[in-house]
């Protein structure tokens, strides 16, 4: 079994601590006893195999029936690949927990000599090397118990459970071990398919929202089918979701001259909460078209599903399960920041997990920014002060080599949750550096792959960590690496050292390994605010004795501060206490 990790903003002491968030919030009944998953199975991510490498995904068709009192599933996967260039065999990640009944390639069996799964990553042996440009199908007949979560998101897999007055209620989460949970797939960042087409037959009394654009609706006797097709969808962002529910429709104007559906799919019973977060998508996508750029699905529609786990970024259908409360910003930080992954996640996609904080970093900072866009500053620096308390710096953001999933979200060993709360603030940081003209033109280029996105001029694509910083310097005509440098690939933050000397103040920035920090500071003297260029790191400015001394005092510097510290430690020992009581208890 997987070990639960840190997952979508888990809030509180989870991320101080740097451990389970499991007792952070407690999202599904637990499961009950289940096969184990293979390593390999439980890992999503690292070196791609070469033989992956060598094809491109067309089209993935995937057929699910369900024996729902069992917790069963019955599917086959048709699935179309070109081969980059020649190669001998298809390799695939799939649970060998799931037994596969049968496989074909191009409409003829495969004897079982040819193909195996001993570990989770099916191998399926050619009759004759495919020459680069070639086409092949494989269909893979397969069922059974899929993997069930533990406590979803955290922990991925199947969540089986039932609604108030006994309906089954069905949804998958699995970003951490990734598709290979419940279909054959390439499980990597940059595995997704050009096409899916998901077809899932359900009793007619239940529903089976999905990605991308409903086709249609077919009728089975007892059951109905419903078939949905995703473009570019992101691999862990195909999602399954049954309920009973009912639909709010309605169609987004844009900006842009198009328009396209919005879709709230909610549990029977639901519909006050519900119309009152729906009411909330238009204002939240006219935020990130002017923001950011054109809602990236505008083709298939902006859609959201209640479920039972908190959330997941399931391509044009959002998970949500935060149970419809009201804030004192006045959005559901939930919604919002799952939205955000619509840009930040499915539309520009990390090539590996160690470039994971373009999806996170730029995810969480859509919330302070939102608060600022809806109310002003109050709001963006509540939020960011928040953001702050949570930061760990115990590993550097990016670790410069192919990472697995678990490497990254894992905060006992990785970054965990500083890829949300410190890239967010190093974002707000640079930001504040290069202005807002230049700050919004990177991330449009970044996202969209060029700074003039219209509807129709762009599609998904893949982005490192070294697209953006080279983005950077090329919207700013600066060498920011340094910048970078520091605040991605080291764990510590900048510290500033000040000293008051007579009528001088004295600044010096100290960085790990003596990198280079030419980090300009503002300093209020009195009633005015000189900025210090720091040259090589260094900077000076006249400070009478006893005047009124702030330095950096519009907060626009991610740096060390030793009271965060202080109070992440109080925080500690509170909840251990607290801990440790109910234990006596």
């Amino acid at each position: 079994m997987t070990k639960p990790r840190p997952r979508l903003l888990a809030l509180g002491l989870a991320a101080v601590l740097g451990t389970s968030a499991a007792w952070a919030q407690d999202t599904a009944t637990k499961a009950p006893a289940q096969p184990p998953i293979t390593e390999m199975t439980q890992h999503s991510g690292g070196t791609m195999p070469v033989e992956q490498q060598r094809v491109n995904f067309d089209h993935a068709e995937l057929h699910f029936g369900f024996d729902i009192p069992k917790q069963t599933i019955d599917a086959t996967a048709r699935l179309t690949f070109t081969a980059r260039e020649a190669t001998d065999a298809l390799v695939l990640d799939l649970d060998r927990n799931l037994t596969i009944g049968s496989i074909k390639l191009d409409g003829k069996a495969v004897a079982a000599s040819a193909w195996s799964n001993p570990e989770g990553r099916l191998r399926i042996a050619l009759p004759k090397p495919l020459a680069k440009g070639g086409k092949t199908t494989v269909e893979i007949q397969y069922g059974g118990k899929p993997h069930v979560a533990q406590r979803a998101p955290w922990d991925g897999g199947f969540v089986w459970t039932k609604t108030e007055d006994g309906q089954p209620w069905i949804a998958t989460a699995v970003e951490g071990e990734g598709c290979d949970l419940f279909w054959p797939c390439i499980d990597q960042p940059m595995g997704k398919p050009d096409v899916v087409d998901t077809y899932i037959t359900v009793p007619k009394n239940l529903a089976a929202p999905g990605n991308g654009v409903l086709v249609d609706i077919k009728d089975a006797g007892a059951n109905h089918t419903y078939h949905w097709r995703a473009k570019h969808p992101t691999t862990y962002a195909i999602s399954i979701n049954i309920g009973p529910f009912d639909v709010l429709k309605a169609d987004y104007k844009s900006r842009y001259g198009n328009s396209f559906p919005m879709q709230m799919w909610y549990l029977r019973g639901h519909e006050a909460q519900a119309k009152k977060l729906f009411a909330e998508f238009p204002r939240m996508i006219d935020f990130f078209e002017q923001q950011i750029g054109p809602y990236p699905f505008g083709d298939e529609k902006m859609g959201v599903v209640e479920t039972p786990h908190l959330g997941m970024e399931h391509q044009t259908l959002n998970a949500y399960g935060n149970g419809y409360p009201r804030s004192e910003f006045d959005f559901d930080w939930l919604l919002q920041h799952e939205f955000a992954h619509e840009w930040f996640g499915n539309q520009v996609t990390n090539a590996d997990w160690d470039d994971m904080w373009i999806h996170e970093g730029f995810g969480t900072y859509m919330q302070p920014l939102y608060g600022q866009y809806i109310y002003g500053d109050m709001p963006y620096f509540a939020m960011l002060q928040t953001e702050r308390t949570m930061v760990k710096n115990a590993f550097p953001i990016v670790a410069g080599k192919s990472q697995f999933e678990h490497e990254v979200y894992d905060a006992d060993h990785g970054p965990g949750n500083d890829i949300y709360y410190k890239g967010s603030l190093m974002l707000h940081t640079l930001r504040q550096m290069i202005g807002d003209e230049q700050f919004f033109d990177t991330v449009r280029r970044l996202v969209y792959g060029r700074p003039d996105p219209k509807p129709g001029n762009f599609k998904p694509h893949y982005a490192t960590t070294r697209d953006y910083i080279d983005i950077v310097n090329k919207v700013t005509g600066k060498d920011l690496s340094w910048f970078f440098n520091v605040y991605l690939y080291e764990a510590a933050l900048p510290k500033l050292d000040v000293k008051h000397e007579g009528n001088t103040l004295k600044l010096h920035w100290e960085v790990a390994k003596n990198k280079p920090f030419p980090m300009p500071i503002d300093v209020q003297v009195d009633n005015k605010i000189v900025t210090v260029p720091m040259t090589n790191g260094e900077g000076s400015i006249e400070a009478p004795a006893g005047a009124l001394v702030i330095v950096d005092p519009r907060s626009k510097v991610l740096r060390e501060m030793p009271h965060f510290k202080e109070f992440q430690d109080w925080k500690k020992e509170q909840m251990l206490k607290k801990m440790k009581d109910a234990k006596k208890s």
